[in-house]
């Protein structure tokens, strides 16, 4: 590593050597605004039965419980926006699903990251952060200069548009802070006007109406009121992404384990309607999609043939 550079300095260069996209750096603190949004939300019912999101409030809006002395958040993106795309004509699935479960994908980065710090820096504790524990990212990586939080809840970057993963670094190391960034959205409401189910408000995602919550956590039987409105996509939903402007000229990941597979690439209708159980396992070994299991996506695709 070069020397002379400070301790911020050295983090994102080997932050962008690691492969992320981009790395943006805020003060952890008690997030009191976004408390109180969150609340709101919730005690309007939009997170449907996500009854985890009612659990470990003091943590998802305080870095501080999550890692004791934490002074630092460092909030990372990597681009996943595809190459390649399903076949237009079979059913469809987030484009984040393609490859490999971005939670490995990223984790082992930020793990990577932590072990530099340490090495390079000190004694600096910390824990890494991919969507699967109690923080909000999108807040901390707007708060960082990152992007901003869309109309439809998406974090958009100007550079890489919301085809983004998010991962987090929170660390008890005080770092050079960024600031963040103004809202871009202006006055277009294309993904509030997209969504067919109608779950996007201005900054409010109602996810019981949610394509990808009604694909993915939705438990049971699928509401009548929403046949007909899927617009063939079995797990996730890209509309709102899809007709964003900041979405229109992007250029792809080169993360290989992000690419999507031949054999999916051009599954067709009648397959995806036959696809047995050991053929879900092997296609989707290690796939974001294990997560709605067999019998869900059964199901969804049951719910859009019939």
């Amino acid at each position: 590593m070069e020397k002379g550079l400070s301790n911020t300095e050295l983090i994102k260069q080997k932050t962008l050597e690691l492969g992320f996209s981009a790395i943006g750096i805020s003060k952890a603190h008690f997030l009191e605004k976004e408390s109180n949004q969150i609340k709101t939300w919730l005690d309007n019912g939009f997170h449907g039965e996500m009854q985890y999101m009612e659990n470990h409030f003091e943590k998802r809006t305080d870095p501080r419980k999550l890692v004791e002395g934490a002074k630092s958040v460092i909030s990372v993106l990597l681009n996943y926006y595809p190459k390649n795309l399903q076949r237009n004509d079979s059913y469809k699935i987030s484009k984040y699903a393609y490859g490999k479960d971005y939670h490995y994908v990223v984790k082992e980065k930020l793990h990577a990251l932590l072990e530099f710090i340490q090495k390079e820096i000190g004694e600096v504790s910390g824990r890494a952060f991919v969507d699967s524990a109690p923080i909000m990212d999108k807040v901390w990586a707007a708060k960082s200069g990152l992007g901003w939080i869309g109309k439809n809840t998406n974090l958009i970057s100007k550079e890489f548009g919301s085809f983004v993963f998010i991962g987090e670094l929170i660390i008890d190391l005080e770092l050079e802070f960024d600031n963040s960034i103004k809202d871009y959205c202006g006055n277009c409401t294309k993904c509030i006007d997209a969504c067919p189910t109608k779950a996007i408000s201005p900054y409010e995602v109602d996810a019981r109406k949610c394509i990808s919550y009604l694909t993915i956590e939705k438990k049971g039987e699928i509401p009548e009121e929403f046949k007909g409105k899927w617009n063939d996509w079995i797990f996730g939903c890209d509309i709102c992404q899809d007709v964003c402007p900041w979405n229109s000229k992007l250029n792809p990941h080169g993360v290989e384990s992000f690419n999507i597979t031949d054999q999916l690439q051009n599954i067709s209708k009648e397959e995806w309607q036959n696809i047995d159980k050991p053929s879900f396992k092997t296609l989707f070994k290690k796939s974001p999609i294990e997560r709605t299991k067999f019998e869900g996506l059964k199901r969804n695709v049951d719910f859009i043939k019939k």
